[in-house]
């Protein structure tokens, strides 16, 4: 179904995720969307390339009034008819002065920021054309390469700018073109995130950011081992050369800039857990305008599930997630054969959708087939989690990276104790985030990351010792009733949005006035 209203409360800012992936922070928003009916909300999603994505996996509740999707991998500039031009010097001036803030580590002023953004995609300022095939363009470019990129060569240089600030030009007709929201709201940083601080300066209304997992330290990751940054290697010592790490820290420090102006916009900039909280700090948050909500679960949903679970505790391990590498199935799979070593009748079952990577999904099946394992983990697709629950006797999460992973959660209240690696706020979630949170005792055991060993003594600990079970049972019960209720979150997000809401008439700047800077790139 189409639904393009003009107005809306609030704009969901997405990148990635809702509504065309599962599960993870698409859960999350559909949660605030359908526990916030008061509010009317304008999703727009942004995506890398069409065929990434498919069919709506939500139906979208009634209160989502419009829907636009934009992919930034735009094939489009293959067809344009190449046409040399000047460009506005007085632009790229201020975008030199920009990048110079950038690279001092201080807030950019604002006056730059409206300079720069405001007329971005425009007549008025630098049209994609410009960007692509002007001699402002070229020369800035030659002037940042001769000065700071003595290493690269220029073609790797040339594309890489290019591929990462093209999108930028998509997310300007985007802001041109939005309905008149009167807030904004994105679910990370990133390109999402950039959306927000453009939207902000060109609409002027409040702008809320959410971040589920750190949107620049998961970059960094990614990028760190992506296939598609060439690495030619050193044909006589083996080496790398001194570009490879220079492209690689060049898209990083993309997203950290990018990252950095997402911060210096939102306001309040909320975090799940205390760990994420200190982590926005660090990269350049303003500590007064952070601040934690966790996620929070219907206990109501899951009262069924709880009694539906067996008097004894079956033992059965299960993995609920995405069959992707972040998830680290295979460490799983490995924990598994020691596992069954020890009780024989043990089952591991991996829950979850395995559309998203086929390749990984193949080498973890593979991984089960080598270590003879072929009866006892099951790879069970997407199911129903409330149907799954009952059935398992202990949780597991052996991710390389989470935030507050509702999956916990969702164990805690249906009586499921847990082991997870030491990653995001799992630690807090199984042992407690404070004195009084630990008072309520561990409700599992906590491994550390690729550790299979660490990880099948957790999950026989609780397999072999029912009074552990036990008691982790009823502290994760307690912890998930006293401190990660979807009331508690909904009340959090409701206050927010009726604070931007009240603010948004009132929320206006004036425009900034114009001034010289000397062009150090002009010929």
């Amino acid at each position: 179904m189409t639904r393009t209203a003009d107005t809306a409360d609030i704009a969901l800012l997405l990148e990635g995720t809702y509504p065309y992936i599962r599960g993870g922070v698409s859960s999350w928003v559909h949660q605030i969307i359908t526990g916030l009916p008061e509010f009317s909300f304008a999703l727009i999603f942004l995506g890398g390339a069409p065929e990434h994505y498919g069919e709506m996996r939500y139906e979208l509740p009634k209160n989502v009034v419009h829907l636009e999707k934009h992919y930034l991998m735009n094939p489009g500039d293959k067809e344009r008819r190449v046409r040399s031009r000047g460009g506005k010097r007085r632009i790229f001036e201020t975008m030199h002065e920009l990048h110079q803030q950038f690279k001092s580590g201080k807030p950019v002023a604002q006056e730059t920021m409206q300079k720069v953004f405001a007329e971005l995609g425009t007549a008025r300022g630098v049209t994609h054309e410009d960007f692509l095939y002007g001699r402002f363009a070229w020369d800035m470019m030659t002037y940042y390469y001769e000065k700071y990129c003595t290493e690269p060569s220029f073609v790797d240089y040339f594309w890489s700018v290019r591929i990462m600030h093209s999108p930028l030009f998509t997310l300007a007709k985007v802001v041109q073109n939005m309905p008149r929201v009167r807030a904004l709201h994105s679910v990370s940083t990133g390109y999402a995130g950039l959306l927000g601080a453009m939207a902000k300066q060109r609409l002027r209304v409040p702008y809320l950011l959410t971040e589920h997992g750190i949107y620049t330290k998961e970059r960094k990751i990614d990028l760190a081992q992506a296939q598609w940054i060439y690495d030619p290697e050193d044909a006589v010592s083996g080496t790398l050369h001194e570009e490879v790490s220079y492209i690689r820290q060049l898209w990083i420090r993309f997203f950290e800039v990018i990252g950095r102006l997402t911060y210096q916009e939102a306001d309040p900039i909320v975090a799940l857990y205390v760990g994420n909280q200190r982590r926005q700090i660090e990269d350049g948050a303003d500590e007064a305008r952070t601040r934690v909500i966790p996620n929070g679960i219907a206990l109501e949903r899951f009262a069924k599930v709880l009694a539906a679970r067996p008097a004894t505790v079956p033992k059965v391990a299960g993995l609920i997630g995405r069959v992707v590498p972040i998830k680290d199935i295979k460490t799983f799979v490995r924990s598994m054969r020691t596992v069954c070593d020890e009780v024989p009748e043990a089952e591991g079952w991996i829950v979850g959708p395995e559309d998203e990577d086929p390749a990984y999904v193949q080498e973890c099946k593979d991984l089960v087939e080598s270590l003879n394992l072929r009866d006892r983990v099951r790879f069970l697709g997407f199911q129903n989690v409330a149907d799954i629950l009952p059935q398992l006797g202990v949780m597991v999460l052996t991710s390389i990276s989470e935030a507050l992973p509702l999956v916990i959660l969702e164990a805690y209240a249906s009586g499921l104790p847990c082991v997870a690696t030491d990653v995001g706020s799992c630690a807090e979630l199984i042992e407690g985030r404070d004195e009084q949170d630990k008072a309520l005792g561990s409700a599992g055991f906590v491994s550390p990351i690729a550790d299979p060993d660490a990880t099948a003594r957790g999950i026989l600990t609780l397999f072999k010792d029912e009074s552990v079970w036990r008691r982790a049972q009823e502290a994760g019960l307690k912890r998930v009733e006293t401190y990660y209720t979807q009331e508690m979150m909904f009340d959090s997000y409701r206050h927010l949005y009726q604070t931007a809401l009240a603010a948004s008439d009132h929320n206006r700047r004036g425009e900034g006035r114009g001034f010289t800077l000397t062009c150090p790139w002009r010929r």
